[in-house]
């Protein structure tokens, strides 16, 4: 079959181009990837790239040399990432001035650079490949599988990776019903936050009254620090595309949606330029693979509303409306998308069909828990040693993922608490560390699974400030259309902020757990329901904290201005002057050999001299 020009007519066409794209790769080729996810690129990884294509173009050497872009490799704290081919040598943290060296002295010359490799901060030991890394080991990689190792602008890749195999066996063996019923074998749930049973959902709307049928894909990502979806789509768009393909032949629909969001350029680049790829193969379109399947994609941006993040308010934004939910007294696999039969899941959940297909439902079922079935993608942050995104199995325990997969709290800090679930999740303190991860386990701790963000919280966290922090995220993005969200949360934001600034009230707990227990009860959509989450929970684990901010008028973790002074530990102090002379307001007074005194009457907590200190004199008190 010619790779260059091929249109695929019927099923089998998939297998015989993938085996012919695998042919024309010769035993003895060299491959340089080279990362250009967002995390990297922002590190300068093109320009990376740039010299490494550039180099292969010029080299002389008889060995066929590639430099290939690839999609996000999760390791986001040590990127700009590049692995070379053979040998699957990974270099972390590589520079332009590095690109020669890896050149001459690994491609061509078969030698690593153990300066480039990744280092065990408590062995010392150095680890040449991913599967080396503790950050890598302890992950069960099926969504993320090819990122990292495809180039997502090129649909040839993912095929010769087995991509679009699952949509042939679909169309080419399977009828819509024993695809749905191959899902619901699987047990997957979905991955955007609700964690609702996806064959049900499939199977709701294909039984739903009324054509057209509508799927829709939610890239909507609006959770604080988190890119899960993001690196999904912008290192393995394939893989969402062929997902809905095969969810519009079960469901018996013919026009999808991706709904992303506009902070997200690549990912809509590269999604736009996979949709024409496909396209232009025939795997989109009329007659798909020769059969009675006529489906396509278009990609819609949205205006980066977190609101829009739910069902019905995302579709109201497809339409052209304001981004604002309604009341499900219809479901949208009954009435959704221009009042029609819609199924929407997200990026996660889309991507995970291909691989329940190929490798059968029982397959997944047999990762997890009883309920919570397969894999779940995080986005690893906060005050963890390694930041990234990892896929790891459900029922693995939060201190696997927090000390084996980030390496522990960094700045050897104690561990505080770990933010689940997005802007609607919880707080989870040390005391349940050993908790399994899945949908039921994190519920009963008050928090939720949410689309994935996991955010590392330690010692010096105030948990009164983070729960301030998340309610004025929700009340900024709340769509304001039900009153118990609308003025709800911007009640808990005056509360919150006001024992912040050490106004606290006897009193004031109390009316956040009441507000809490209105806005659960009479929000109109989900995000208003969970919006108290972040409250509760830490009113729940830390209220102890509360107590001191209210009572003593002081912040344990002393984060909040006014709740705790600077003082000079007088042993500490060189008596250098550094912060005698760097406070703007003259509170500290001292001589030479004489420890320094600061002024608690003139002192603004601006906190100057805390962070000029060199001999960490400077203490919060």
């Amino acid at each position: 079959m010619n790779t260059a020009a091929a249109k695929f007519a019927a099923p089998a066409d998939i297998e015989a181009f993938s085996q012919a794209v695998r042919g024309k790769i010769r035993a003895d080729s060299k491959v340089v990837r080279v990362c250009i996810g967002t995390g990297c690129a922002a590190k300068g990884s093109r320009k990376i790239y740039e010299l490494f294509r550039q180099a292969a173009e010029q080299s002389m050497d008889d060995v066929k040399i590639e430099a290939k872009c690839v999609g996000c490799h999760g390791f986001c704290e040590r990127g700009p990432i590049v692995v070379v081919e053979p040998g699957e040598i990974l270099y972390q943290r590589v520079e332009e001035p590095d690109v020669a060296e890896i050149f001459r002295e690994t491609v061509l010359g078969g030698r690593v650079i153990e300066r480039l490799l990744y280092e065990d901060s408590a062995t010392g030991t150095r680890a040449s490949k991913a599967e080396e890394i503790p950050f890598y080991a302890v992950q069960k990689r099926i969504v993320l599988e090819n990122n990292g190792r495809i180039d997502p602008a090129r649909i040839t890749d993912y095929i010769a990776q087995g991509g679009y195999s699952a949509l042939a066996k679909v169309l080419s063996s399977m009828t819509p019903e024993d695809v749905i019923a191959e899902v619901e074998a699987s047990g997957l749930r979905g991955r955007g936050g609700g964690g609702f049973p996806t064959a049900r959902k499939w199977r709701s709307c294909r039984e739903a009254k009324g054509k057209p049928k509508y799927v829709v894909c939610n890239g909507d990502e609006g959770d604080p620090g988190a890119f899960m979806d993001r690196s999904i789509m912008e290192g393995n768009p394939h893989s969402v595309i062929e997902g809905m393909l095969i969810g519009a032949y079960a469901i018996g629909s013919e026009q999808g949606y991706i709904y992303v969001r506009n902070e997200y350029p690549l990912a809509v680049e590269h999604l736009g330029t996979a949709i024409s790829q496909a396209r232009e193969m025939g795997l989109l379109g009329k007659n798909i693979l020769g059969g009675t399947l006529s489906f396509d994609i278009e990609i819609n941006r949205g205006g980066g509303a977190f609101v829009c993040g739910e069902s019905t308010a995302l579709m109201a934004s497809l339409e052209g409306r304001a981004g604002v939910p309604r009341a499900k007294y219809i479901h949208t696999v009954e009435s959704g998308l221009r009042n029609k039969p819609t199924n929407l899941n997200n990026v996660e959940t889309w991507a995970n069909i291909p691989a329940i297909i190929n490798r059968g439902g029982r397959w997944f079922a047999d990762i997890g828990t009883k309920n919570s079935k397969g894999t779940k993608v995080f986005s690893l942050v906060g005050n963890v040693r390694n930041t990234g995104l990892v896929e790891v199995p459900m029922g693995i325990t939060l201190r696997r993922i927090i000390d084996e997969i980030g390496g522990g709290v960094r700045d050897g800090k104690r561990f505080k608490a770990v933010q689940t679930g997005g802007p609607s999740g919880g707080c989870i303190p040390a005391e349940h560390l050993d908790t399994r991860v899945d949908f039921d386990e994190l519920t009963k701790l008050g928090s939720m699974m949410g689309s994935g963000g996991m955010i590392v919280m330690d010692e010096d966290t105030c948990m009164v400030r983070v729960a301030k922090y998340f309610t004025e995220f929700l009340q900024k993005e709340s769509c304001g259309k039900c009153t118990p969200c609308r003025e709800g949360l911007a009640q808990m934001l005056h509360i919150l902020g006001r024992i912040t600034d050490g106004e606290g009230q006897v009193g004031d707990i109390v009316r956040l757990e009441e507000l809490a227990d209105l806005l659960e009860g009479t929000a109109l959509c989900a995000l208003g329901k969970t919006a108290a989450n972040p409250v509760l929970s830490t009113i729940r684990y830390f209220r102890d904290e509360y107590d001191a901010h209210i009572r003593d008028r002081h912040c344990p973790a002393k984060e909040c201005r006014g709740l705790f002074r600077y003082e000079i530990d007088e042993e500490a102090c060189k008596a250098c002057g550094i912060c005698l002379k760097a406070c703007p307001v003259d509170a500290i007074t001292g001589e030479k050999k004489v420890p320094h005194v600061i002024d608690q009457d003139k002192c603004t907590l601006c906190g100057t001299c805390w962070e000029k200190c060199p001999f960490t004199a400077v203490m919060k008190v």
